[in-house]
């Protein structure tokens, strides 16, 4: 069983009541969470729905058998008895204007999945019904074969569009959810600070339950997902590298400062024989006894003051990569690493000062061009990512000319001048976030030099 949620646009309530229909679907069989797109945060809800580690479907990181395979894979992993994919904002929003690379469509396409359309109903009767016509003649290879009306006035309301869309259009329309401005106000603050949320989250999730149970007819929405064949995969297929048979250890930090990462980042660096074990930089006196160390993205901005006032981590950090032992940092993890954010100390690995800005500085697909051998790459390797930081590393000019950089950025901004990857010793730390499917030799690369040390 697979269903796919998506949108007519951004902000119709998609991660409410995706979220809800996850923790609804979950009380009665097993639920496997995904999201279209690179975001963190909508997966994080997902798994605190469900139970399940988070995963992320993309057609910018995966080719199409990738999707399936991936997909396939994640059920398998967690015995689901049915995928519940998210979109990302409007079902056909890609990364160009004509084509699907990047959108939910790409994805519903792919595992044949069929979707339910999330609509804001709001002040619409017989024009919901162009809308959901208009979003399946676009493209007839997309399978919407289910309506949810948003922020519905009432009973009449949605009946009388509920028959609009069934009539004109010819696609059943399985529930309408009222205006709440309780629940928009709740919808539009999360994410700020994912990890010291999770009981107000979790209890905000338990009410948007509630909302699904008493407006959505989940019958119908099952019979949407069974409505389709198994996803064929190609056996030949193979997510990334795992030939790497020599153990490691790698320190993964993950905290509140630090929770943006990919499952399968997790699973390529397991496939490849590493064992990681998790450390907290927010909490923790020093790094724990391994061989190298992984510091992902999240929001070390936040917690300056505190990452400052662990003096002891900082200082353990430093020294590890003084003694030549491998580190590689994204985003949050290149500012941990940095000299410093907005004036607090960090560990000075990157001796430049990183700070915030107003302004969004990176936000966009990437692609990369290894342009020597580093911790996760060989020279001219191209891989594919994402950015989104409003950070900036600042580098003075007279000192531009001796950093080395790794990366030259083709598409995206980097650190600077389209430049990204600061390589010192054996570390490595860029604005650059990876997917294990878009760089398959990331985990074996990275476990491989490790070993060669």
């Amino acid at each position: 069983m697979r269903i796919v949620l998506a949108g007519t646009g951004s902000a119709v309530g998609k991660t409410t009541i995706s979220t809800g229909i996850m923790k609804v679907l979950s009380d009665e069989m097993n639920v496997q969470p995904f999201k279209v797109g690179p975001d963190y945060i909508d997966p994080s809800y997902h798994s605190l729905a469900t139970k399940n580690p988070p995963r992320n479907l993309d057609s910018f990181f995966m080719n199409e058998d990738q999707i399936r395979s991936s997909f396939v894979r994640g059920l398998e992993i967690s015995k689901a008895e049915i995928g519940v994919i998210e979109g990302v904002r409007g079902l056909y929003e890609g990364i160009s204007p004509t084509g699907d690379v990047g959108n939910t469509a790409s994805i519903a396409k792919a595992l044949n999945a069929p979707v339910i359309l999330i609509l804001n109903a709001r002040s619409l009767v017989k024009s919901a019904a162009a809308v959901v016509l208009g979003f399946k003649t676009l493209d007839p290879n997309v399978k919407i074969e289910g309506v949810i009306l948003n922020k519905v006035k009432g009973k009449r309301h949605y009946l009388k569009a509920k028959e609009a869309i069934e009539k004109l259009s010819n696609t059943k329309v399985i529930g309408g959810i009222p205006r709440d401005d309780d629940l928009i106000v709740k919808e539009r603050h999360l994410g700020l600070i994912p990890a010291l949320e999770k009981e107000r989250i979790a209890n905000n999730i338990d009410k948007w339950a509630n909302v699904i149970r008493e407006n959505i007819d989940l019958d119908a929405l099952k019979n949407i997902a069974k409505s389709n064949s198994k996803v064929k995969t190609d056996s030949k297929t193979e997510l990334w590298t795992s030939e790497n048979k020599k153990k490691t250890k790698i320190a993964v930090a993950l905290d509140e400062a630090f929770n943006f990462y990919y499952t399968e980042n997790f699973e390529s660096l397991e496939d490849n024989n590493a064992k990681l074990i998790y450390f907290s930089p927010y909490n923790d006196d020093e790094i724990p006894d391994v061989d190298a160390l992984y510091l992902g993205g999240g929001y070390p901005e936040i917690f300056a003051k505190e990452l400052e006032f662990n003096q002891s981590m900082r200082k353990s950090i430093n020294k590890f990569h003084n003694n030549g032992n491998p580190i590689y940092g994204e985003c949050g993890g290149l500012l941990y690493l940095s000299k410093s954010i907005d004036g607090f100390k960090m560990c000075d690995v990157i001796p430049h000062p990183s700070k915030m800005t107003d302004k969004v500085q990176g936000l966009s697909y990437v692609i990369a061009k290894s342009n020597k051998d580093n911790l996760i790459s060989k020279k001219d390797d191209i891989f594919r990512g994402h950015e989104f930081h409003y950070t900036k590393l600042q580098i003075e000019k007279n000192l531009l000319n001796n950093v080395d950089f790794a990366l030259d950025i083709q598409r995206g901004r980097g650190i600077i001048n389209n430049h990204d990857g600061i390589s010192i010793g054996n570390t490595l730390a860029s604005y650059l976030h990876i997917h294990a499917c878009s760089c398959p030799n990331f985990a074996h690369n990275f476990t491989n030099n490790i070993i060669e040390l």
